[in-house]
């Protein structure tokens, strides 16, 4: 689960004398979405609202894989088999994870899935530490280079049984981007799409002005220890303080490292700022598993690309070129 970031001003409907802005809360992929449009006139906002929202959806549907009849779970069941035929959409989505893949030397992979019978981070109750057999053999089958990708053929082959991919540290990134697309094309000025913590902001707030994200302090249920402004950026945040379950008194997050196969312990949350929500919810769940020099000196690499992280002390480090709005820890 993503970290939670704060919207400021964020509400049901508001309006100014030339525009109005309306706002829809559901679950979708798993996780809370909140939709927000801004267009003069307020019929054109909720059909631009509906439009990103009915696009989530139709990603859900084939990229879920906890839909059996998805097209995940199609290439999931056929790991080790012949290639499965999928629509070019999910495809390319593959192959550009791939690529993020191999620029993250393997810290963000798709089939990180893989491990999924070894954590239990669906309903958190899991008692006892798995065995290094059981995890050396589940990270055995995480490893993003078996995963066969044919755009011109728009295939995609699992290389060894038992593999499985799963979006989770990109998916929701991709629905904000593609949720943005159709609102704006449906007349949204501006607006929000905030993908259970994976937020992307575009032109401005209907009283004028950037929408200011706020990052969630983790030491506190209320306080934010910075603020952004998000302008035409997504502003995404991965953490370890709202997932995880608890063995022999120790915390276990929801984010893996794919090369050891057990919970990262090193950081408290990372915040990723670039206009490209797909590639900062991706970058995110890197920077977390990297750690914070590595991960650091990854994202000061990347044009365009900036970065927050909160280290286990609660200290807070920045990238070169971040610098938000710093608020006083309550």
């Amino acid at each position: 689960m993503k970290g939670l970031l704060t919207l400021a001003l964020l509400a049901s409907g508001w309006s100014t004398q030339a525009q109005t802005a309306v706002s829809r809360d559901t679950v979708m992929m798993g996780v809370s979405f909140t939709f927000t449009a801004v267009h003069e006139v307020p019929d054109s906002a909720w059909l631009a609202l509906d439009a990103g929202m009915q696009e989530v959806a139709r990603i859900e549907a084939w990229m879920s894989s906890w839909n059996p009849d998805s097209q995940t779970s199609a290439i999931n069941a056929a790991a080790g088999g012949e290639p499965v035929k999928v629509n070019p959409e999910l495809c390319q989505l593959i192959a550009r994870s791939k690529k993020i893949s191999a620029l993250s030397g393997g810290h963000f992979d798709l089939s990180f899935a893989s491990i999924h019978k070894v954590w239990d981070f669906i309903a958190f109750t899991q008692e006892t530490l798995p065995s290094e057999a059981e995890i050396a053999a589940s990270v055995a089958l995480i490893d993003h280079t078996q995963i066969e990708v044919d755009l011109e053929r728009s295939t995609v082959r699992l290389a060894q049984p038992g593999m499985r991919i799963g979006f989770g540290a990109i998916g929701k990134g991709y629905a904000a981007n593609r949720a943005k697309a159709v609102m704006v094309a449906a007349g949204a000025e501006s607006g929000v799409v905030n993908a259970g913590g994976d937020l992307l902001a575009w032109g401005s707030k209907p009283q004028g002005g950037a929408w200011q994200v706020g990052i969630a302090d983790p030491h506190s249920d209320t306080g934010v220890l910075a603020w952004i402004d998000a302008t035409d950026m997504a502003v995404v945040t991965s953490g370890n303080y709202k997932k995880f379950i608890t063995i022999d008194g120790e915390r276990y997050c929801h984010i893996v490292n794919p090369h050891t196969g057990w919970p990262v312990q090193h950081l408290t949350s990372v915040t990723v700022v670039c206009p490209d929500a797909e590639l900062a919810d991706a970058l995110a769940t890197t920077v977390f598993v990297l750690g914070p020099e590595e991960g650091l000196a990854l994202i000061n690499h990347l044009d365009g690309v900036e970065c927050a992280v909160v280290d286990g002390s609660g200290t807070l480090l920045l990238s070169h070129g971040m610098n938000p709005q710093l608020a006083a820890r309550e």
